[in-house]
């Protein structure tokens, strides 16, 4: 087995764990598949899908769907008490408390839990005390055995109930208000200005990845593990998006802070109602980008400033925010609360 074609094939074929995993190596067996249908390595629906099932049968083989009962550190004892949320590549657990046990699917993707655990540490580590909270906090990062399978676990707050994520808020009501999308632009902003003072770029700045509270304000980006020192290479990439990608990502440049401001950019003009987050043309005369154009309720100098933030957004998040806080006054006048009402 030495292609991608022949792993799709094989994950494809195996009824039960046991059909995949009986021989003499079973974790070598598992490494090798892992290495050929990782979404970061092979590309398509097929292998995507492939390498979904091949970590369901992973963790079929070890019982109860891979998941611990309890994990002792040298810092404390985890009880897990279910399951939080799944994501492609990691699983939460709760705990009972005020922390989640993130724990990677499989050990092929080891490098971004630890990728996480350095980036929330330097972040903690360089930033404003008072704005730590626009980012979760690394409690602990280890090493969880079982079954004779090495896996990254990091140890998280989680984040309070009545959290949504914008993805979420955008199913059940769109287009936003602009007054009301721009309080999350506003604090999105401060979120990757933070991490960007920390000299981290986040990566991913994606609806999913965005959580707010729509009554208190509140606002946290999540899932650092695609995250970058400022001036490397990304190197994992949010597969299903892709296309959202700027082509200098994609050729592996350096990544600067307008990667950020660019997908934050778009992750409020979505809220807005602007089809995947893309402006119309200059002089309404045809889509740049997509046909969704300009919703109607966007004054004409918020349209312009959230073109201007996604064709040539600036590397200072805090000075883009005090512009927006400038647009803000002119066109709305002193700042009101508005409850978010879903």
């Amino acid at each position: 087995m030495t292609t991608t074609a022949e792993a799709i094939a094989l994950v494809k074929a195996a009824v039960d764990p046991q059909d995949l995993f009986s021989g003499d190596a079973p974790e070598r067996t598992y490494r090798r598949l892992a290495r050929l249908l990782h979404p970061d390595l092979a590309s398509g629906p097929d292998a995507a899908a492939a390498f979904v099932r091949l970590a369901r049968l992973w963790a079929a083989r070890h019982g109860s769907a891979g998941r611990p009962r309890t994990i002792t550190t040298g810092r404390g004892t985890y009880r897990i008490a279910g399951v939080h949320r799944r994501g492609s590549t990691a699983v939460l657990y709760k705990t009972g408390g005020d922390t989640l046990v993130k724990l990677v699917r499989s050990p092929a993707d080891n490098d971004l839990l630890r990728r996480e655990a350095d980036a929330l540490r330097t972040i903690e580590r360089k930033g404003v005390p008072l704005l730590l909270p626009y980012v979760p906090r690394l409690v602990e990062s280890f090493r969880y055995r079982s079954g004779g399978v090495e896996r990254q676990a990091n140890v998280i707050s989680r984040v309070p109930d009545g959290f949504l994520t914008l993805d979420e808020i955008t199913r059940r009501r769109s287009p936003l208000d602009p007054r009301d999308a721009a309080w999350i632009w506003r604090r999105l902003l401060v979120a990757v200005g933070v991490a960007h003072r920390a000299g981290i770029a986040h990566g991913a700045v994606f609806g999913h990845h965005v959580l707010v509270h729509p009554i208190e304000h509140g606002l946290v980006l999540i899932d650092w593990s695609q995250s970058a020192p400022l001036g490397t290479p990304l190197t994992a990439l949010v597969t299903r998006h892709r296309d959202d990608y700027p082509p200098g990502v994609l050729a592996r440049e350096p990544v600067t802070e307008t990667l950020d401001i660019r997908l934050a950019t778009r992750c409020v003009a979505t809220l807005m109602g602007y089809r995947a987050g893309r402006p119309a043309a200059p002089g309404g005369r045809g889509p740049a980008q997509d046909p969704g154009g300009a919703p109607r309720g966007v004054p004409a100098r918020m349209r312009a400033f959230i073109r201007g933030s996604l064709l040539s957004p600036p590397r200072d998040a805090w000075g883009l925010l005090a512009e927006l806080d400038e647009l803000l006054d002119d066109l709305y006048g002193p700042r009101l609360y508005r409850p978010l009402h879903l």
